[in-house]
C-alpha cells in the first residue's frame, strides 16, 4: 500500500470529498427532518480539509461548550465519525424530540443525553450510508457515544488517535434551520487504508 500523506492530497481528491460531504450532510438532514417531524432546512454544506487546531476555533473558539457524538467506523472502511453541535443548539434539539427545552445552564441529564445520541445516531447513520452507497464498500457504525465538554477536549481524542497520520481531517460545516439556525459539524476521520479504498472504489487515481 501507498503511503498517503493527507497534506498532500490530490484535488481529484479533495472533490471526491466535497461530494461525499454534500450528498451525506443532505442525507443527515432529511433523516433529522423525519426524526423531528418538521421541515429542517439546510444551507449548501461547507467541505474543508483542515488541521485539528483550526477545527476549534472554526467552531467558536476552542473553550467552546460542544455536544457531540462519536463513534468508531468498522467494515471495510475503518476510522472515526463525528458530529457536533453548540451547546444551545444541541438543548434546542433535545427540546424538540422531548417535548421540553433544556434550561440554560442547566446540565444535560440522563434524558437529554440519550436524546442528543439518537439524534447523532440517526444524523451519522443517514451519512455513512450515503458514503456506502457511493462507494460500494461496507460501512458500520460502532454504538455512539454522546459527550458534552469544551471544543479542545473533544477534538482531542481522534487528533491523539491520528495525528501520526497527519494533521488534517475532513469537516463538513452545516446550517440547518427549522424556527432556529443551528450550527452542525460533521467530522469524518478515517485511517489511511481507508482513504485509499475509498480513492479505489471511486475510480480516483492516488497522484502523491
Amino acid at each position: 500500500m501507498k503511503d498517503i500523506n493527507l497534506d498532500q492530497v490530490s484535488q481529484n481528491y479533495y472533490d471526491v470529498l466535497k461530494e461525499i460531504g454534500n450528498i451525506g450532510a443532505g442525507n443527515a438532514m432529511t433523516a433529522l427532518s423525519q426524526m423531528l417531524q418538521c421541515k429542517v432546512d439546510m444551507k449548501v454544506p461547507q467541505v474543508r480539509l483542515l488541521e485539528f487546531s483550526e477545527v476549534g476555533e472554526l467552531m467558536g473558539g476552542e473553550e467552546q461548550i460542544m455536544a457531540a457524538v462519536l463513534l468508531a467506523v468498522e467494515g471495510d472502511i475503518t476510522g472515526y465519525m463525528m458530529f457536533m453541535v453548540e451547546e444551545n443548539s444541541a438543548r434546542h434539539l433535545i427540546g424538540k424530540i422531548t417535548g421540553g427545552m433544556l434550561p440554560e445552564g442547566m446540565e444535560f441529564d440522563e434524558m437529554g443525553l440519550s436524546a442528543m445520541q439518537e439524534v447523532g445516531n440517526i444524523i451519522t447513520g443517514a451519512y455513512l450510508n450515503s458514503l456506502s452507497s457511493m462507494t460500494n464498500l461496507t460501512v458500520l457504525p460502532s454504538p455512539p457515544a454522546v459527550t458534552v465538554d469544551m471544543a479542545e477536549a473533544i477534538l482531542s481524542v481522534p487528533a491523539i488517535q491520528f495525528g501520526i497520520y497527519g494533521d488534517k481531517i475532513l469537516l463538513i460545516q452545516s446550517q440547518f434551520y427549522d424556527e432556529v439556525q443551528l450550527d452542525g459539524y460533521f467530522i469524518l476521520i478515517p485511517d489511511l487504508e481507508s482513504y485509499e479504498k475509498i480513492l479505489t472504489a471511486l475510480g480516483v487515481p492516488i497522484e502523491m
